[in-house]
Order: C-alpha cells, then sequence, then structure tokens
C-alpha cells in the first residue's frame, strides 16, 4: 500500500480542482478512489486535513514541479481544444488569428 506525504496530498487534490478526479488520478499515477477520499476529507475537515500525513512519496509519485507541468498541460489541452472548435466552426478564422 501506497503512502503519500501532507504536500503531495494537498498537490494532487488541487489538481483535480482543475483537472477533475479521473484525469488527475490517472496523471498522477493514484488510484481515483485515493483521490476521491483525500477530496472528501478536505471538504469535511477543512484545509488542515492533512496535517499529520507525514509519511513520504513513493517513487512512483509525482514531483511538485511535474504536477505544475502536467497543470500547465492540461491548461494548454483546453485552449487547444477551444481553437479546434472555433477552427471547426470557422476554418478561415485560425488563419485570420495566425496572420494576425
Amino acid at each position: 500500500m501506497s503512502t503519500y506525504d501532507k504536500q503531495f496530498k494537498e498537490e494532487a487534490v488541487r489538481l483535480s480542482d482543475e483537472i477533475g478526479v479521473k484525469k488527475a488520478s490517472d496523471q498522477l499515477g493514484i488510484p481515483y478512489y485515493t483521490l476521491a477520499d483525500w477530496r472528501s476529507q478536505r471538504k469535511q475537515h477543512g484545509e488542515k486535513v492533512y496535517v499529520d500525513s507525514g509519511h513520504a512519496r513513493t517513487a512512483a509519485a509525482m514531483s511538485r514541479c511535474e504536477i505544475e507541468l502536467e497543470r500547465e498541460n492540461a491548461e494548454l489541452r483546453r485552449a487547444n481544444e477551444i481553437m479546434n472548435m472555433k477552427h471547426l466552426e470557422n476554418p478561415g478564422l485560425t488563419s485570420d488569428l495566425i496572420a494576425g
């Protein structure tokens, strides 16, 4: 059974707030229900819920920098999806935006 430190749990929950539990659990390599439980605990007990979590992260866990990069990637993917949708609605729009 894997254990995670306070910082990892907090970052994982924040990432799940931004991109959803399923995507965050897939990106972080943690079980969906583990992340869902952490979110539930935070909702019940507030931001200080992980105060006593002092366990070391497993090798599979991501660093704070990697989590931030995943967050940025998710944001860029959303922007790309929006641009693709706009292109499908109006094919000339994208080339107009690029031409500037």
